[in-house]
């Protein structure tokens, strides 16, 4: 049978409103009093309902994570980092996949809004008018997306893309195919041609597609054709895909094309050739949002505070010389 309040009560010789008290507002209860309570709870091996702790206070301590695609090998250990930086604010982490679809993203949010103090989205499919709207309701922070007024934390990979560039020019690369699987208003796209360009090197944009290993299967076919010698993949998923189609064809890596992924996954360790990659930390990137939304929370983060974190580029097998043709 299950310790109730009255039966702490009992142990500890006070009324149970107090022991209410000692769970849900410590600070109005004396310290010798609160200190008999818990010695009583710790002994009968009571457990506060956290149900009716949140009914008290109007808080969860629960925070929220809308994210497009838990199957992205890049999420799950920010989804860990997450919880474990969470739990050091004295909060639990909700996760949802929202299958980057505005209509899944919305509901998605609306099935978990009431269920946390604060929300995160990843990359949001969201109008800006929709996100401020939110952001007036609950505490918000978007990750990837930038909305006037709404606290943001901006993974950048200029760093990374500009050493990628850098890595395959030295290389000898001059002709290059991107696989784009970002939505126009995230100028992944515009960012990676800009910074192609002013390393001189010709860069042809493929898609937008969506970012799956089968894409990456059908994008090495037209960078075959393309004439390309270098490969820069949306992410790792994509890459590897990528490798698959090059190595279906016949096709020699690094030996006559070379594949550059994004994110530094378990995968690009894995693959065969080892896939150089742009590394974005899961750990810097969970800390900064976990405190970020914490803070709004707490009132302390609000209107256009950014953070920004970066990216570095991981050399390994799958990138080598340009091939010498006639």
């Amino acid at each position: 049978m299950a310790v109730t309040v009255r039966d702490v009560a009992k142990a500890a010789g006070v009324s149970p409103s107090t022991v209410s008290r000692v769970f849900t507002a410590p600070e109005q209860v004396q310290a010798a009093t609160r200190d008999k309570v818990q010695e009583a709870a710790g002994r009968l091996g009571y457990r506060p309902d956290p149900a009716a702790r949140t009914l008290r206070s109007g808080r969860t301590e629960s925070l929220g994570l809308v994210i497009p695609d838990i199957a992205n090998p890049f999420f799950p250990p920010i989804v860990k980092a997450m919880q474990t930086r969470a739990r050091t604010h004295g909060h639990t982490l909700l996760v949802a996949d929202c299958d980057e679809r505005e209509a899944d993203e919305l509901e998605t949010i609306e099935a978990i809004v009431k269920k946390v103090d604060g929300l995160v989205l990843w990359a949001s499919t969201l109008s800006d008018g929709r996100l401020r709207e939110l952001a007036a309701e609950i505490p918000l922070v978007l990750v990837n997306r930038h909305v006037p007024g709404v606290p943001e934390l901006h993974v950048s990979l200029t760093p990374g893309v500009t050493q990628a560039a850098e890595h395959l020019r030295a290389l000898g690369h001059t002709s290059c195919v991107f696989v784009n699987c970002s939505r126009p208003e995230h100028l992944r796209g515009k960012s990676i041609r800009e910074t192609f360009d002013a390393q001189g090197l010709a860069l042809v944009e493929l898609g937008p597609y969506e970012p799956r290993f089968e894409t990456g299967l059908h994008a090495a076919t037209l960078a075959i054709a393309n004439g390309a010698t270098a490969i820069l993949a949306h992410n790792d998923l994509v890459a590897v895909g990528v490798l698959h189609g090059l190595a279906g064809a016949g096709v020699d890596v690094p030996g006559e094309v070379s594949v550059i992924g994004i994110d530094d996954t378990l995968l690009a360790g894995l693959s065969i050739p080892a896939l150089t990659t742009i590394r974005i930390s899961p750990q810097t990137v969970a800390t900064h949002a976990t405190d970020l939304i914490v803070e709004a929370i707490g009132g302390a983060a609000t209107g256009q505070q950014l953070v920004e974190v970066g990216s570095r580029l991981i050399p390994r097998a799958s990138t080598g010389p340009a091939p010498q043709r006639a």
